[in-house]
């Protein structure tokens, strides 16, 4: 299982000197981390990038690491510099505004006013702001603090401490059945019966339960797709919640994730069933 760092940070896509200065210095003083990424061999090396993508194909297609790779980083917010010629921004932008496993994260794009094109295709590809660069700088704080998303950790370890919903726990023994097709639609329930960010929770189980359907109907691009959308869900919560050994369901997922890949598509029906754990939970 991959080490978690959940500490808020900022994805920027940005190779100029003088942003770079800017977005650094704006970012720490309103508490985040930066990472850099200055060209698309930082997240896989020779990907070969093609000119338009199918809904889907970045799941396992040739966006897949860039997807992969933005789960695992779990940013608050990325920032694009649509003059970044390294970056195929054309391609990555709605790849990463379609796929399931990343379209929430928020994307800030700015550029040269002359090149309207550009801002149009940001825009039309999802970003949540395209600015010209001028504004971008004297509003980057404003910027990021309209945009980012970040998690309120204490206000999550608070709402684990409550009791599971009779709903979540017919879930989970239905998870135990593995009756996960009936298990998905009971947390499905509960997660819309509970008002409070516990109910992420839920959510997590949820993902789990429908990547393991998927593992039985041998369907190895769905059982991929649900792992990258299981991360959003699952990384932030605390070790155990509401009673629920999330550290324990955490390991299992991720071993079941590498399991299936390392057996492929057409490896995924010799999958050995028995590698999918029950629910640890205490009432």
């Amino acid at each position: 299982m991959p080490k978690m760092n959940l500490e808020p940070k900022i994805i920027a896509f940005v190779t100029d000197l003088f942003f770079v200065s800017r977005i650094g210095s704006t970012a720490e003083g309103l508490g985040f981390d930066v990472l850099w990424v200055e060209n698309a061999a930082q997240i896989a090396p020779m990907m070969q990038m093609p000119p338009a993508q199918q809904p889907g194909e970045h799941l396992v297609g040739p966006g897949a690491a860039l997807i992969d790779q933005l789960t695992k980083w779990h940013p608050s917010l990325v920032i694009m510099d649509l003059g970044n010629a390294a970056i195929p921004w054309r391609e990555w932008l709605p790849l990463i505004k379609s796929a399931p496993a990343t379209r929430r994260i928020p994307v800030i794009c700015f550029g040269s006013h002359v090149h309207v094109d550009d801002f149009k295709a940001a825009r039309s590809s999802g970003a949540e702001e395209v600015v010209a660069r001028s504004r971008f700088v004297q509003s980057l704080p404003e910027l990021i603090r309209k945009h980012a998303r970040t998690l309120d950790s204490a206000a999550l370890q608070s709402t684990c401490q409550e009791q599971l919903s009779d709903l979540a726990i017919r879930g989970f023994e239905e998870f135990n059945r593995r009756e996960y097709f009936e298990s998905h639609e009971s947390l499905e329930a509960a997660w819309n019966q509970d008002t409070t960010l516990g109910r992420e929770l839920y959510r997590a189980v949820l993902q789990v339960a429908v990547a393991y359907l998927q593992i039985e109907r041998r369907n190895y691009r769905g059982a991929i797709k649900m792992f990258l959308r299981m991360r959003q869900w699952i990384d932030p919560l605390p070790e155990e919640c509401r009673g629920v050994d999330i550290a324990s369901l955490r390991r299992a997922a991720y071993q079941v994730e590498d399991a299936i890949r390392n057996l492929g598509p057409e490896g995924i029906q010799f999958f050995d069933m028995n590698l999918l754990e029950p629910l640890r939970y205490r009432v």
